[in-house]
């Protein structure tokens, strides 16, 4: 299958990280070169037209490397940051007009913000139109469900529910994640197929979370986003780059359903524009 042939004019990449040696990282962060020039080459040779840019937990608060990525990716590109509640309301207007348009909340490990942050940051960034991005262990999703359903911001899942050690579709967790989209206030990432000890089996077609995708993009097609997770920082070693972009359209058969969760949702929220495209140089 070639992916540059298959994916949509306007497709966006919703999950991705920058990392550059020129900016100071976390003395215990995970880390592995990988610049917004080498993401442009990726993207033109998969035919990717759009990204987000999401801050990785190894630069904590310091956002520079991420924002001078959306600088150098140009109109295509987007950002979630990570920032401490308190940050100036100057400063928030500084960061919507570098192109942030969300908060990441890493809770799976030490990422900045905690969950009692949470509720004090939406009600600073809901006046933006900004939303939150969580990564948390997906079997928490009963517990959490009622305080993040209460938010006054839309929320982003991470990686299909970053479920870690696999979940099955009819499990409370998983249905606790589609009570979630059911809001119309969520959406979920279809992404990330290979993290968290999620699939057992992993390649090819990682067949535990492929069943959880097929069922998100059935039911909520309107709220499934697409993802690379690129440089996947956390696996031990590199992934072929186009085997999360293939196994994607290999599970997703409609060419309506692909344009759908590749192009229109992302760009209703994130905001794109027609015109807003990748950058060919960086």
């Amino acid at each position: 299958m070639n992916a540059a042939r298959l994916l949509p004019a306007g497709t966006c990449d919703c999950h991705m990280h920058v990392f550059d040696a020129r900016f100071e990282r976390l003395p215990d962060a995970m880390y592995r070169e990988a610049t917004a020039k080498s993401y442009l080459q990726l993207a033109a040779g998969l035919g990717m037209d759009r990204a987000v840019i999401v801050q990785p937990s190894g630069y904590g608060f310091d956002n520079r490397c991420t924002l001078a990525a959306v600088t150098a990716m140009g109109p295509g590109a987007r950002a979630i940051v990570v920032i401490p509640p308190s940050t100036a309301e100057p400063e928030l207007q500084h960061l919507h007009a570098a192109g942030a348009r969300g908060v990441r909340f890493m809770l799976l490990r030490h990422g900045g913000l905690t969950w009692e942050q949470m509720a004090p940051m939406a009600d600073r960034i809901a006046p933006l139109g900004w939303h939150l991005n969580l990564q948390f262990d997906g079997h928490q999703m009963p517990q959490r469900l009622a305080a993040i359903k209460a938010l006054p911001v839309p929320v982003v899942i991470d990686h299909v529910g970053a479920f870690v050690g696999g979940v099955a579709p009819d499990d409370a967790a998983f249905r606790a994640l589609l009570a979630l989209l059911e809001g119309g206030q969520a959406w979920v990432k279809l992404s990330g197929f290979y993290s968290y000890r999620m699939s057992a089996t992993g390649h090819p077609g990682y067949p535990e979370v492929a069943r959880l995708v097929q069922v998100l993009a059935r039911e909520f097609p309107d709220r499934c986003l697409w993802a690379s997770d690129w440089p996947h920082v956390s696996e031990p070693t590199l992934l072929p780059d186009d085997e999360l972009a293939t196994t994607f359209l290999d599970l997703i058969a409609s060419d309506a359903l692909r344009s759908k969760i590749l192009v229109s949702n992302p760009a209703r929220l994130y905001g794109f524009a027609p015109g807003d495209t990748l950058s060919t140089t960086g």
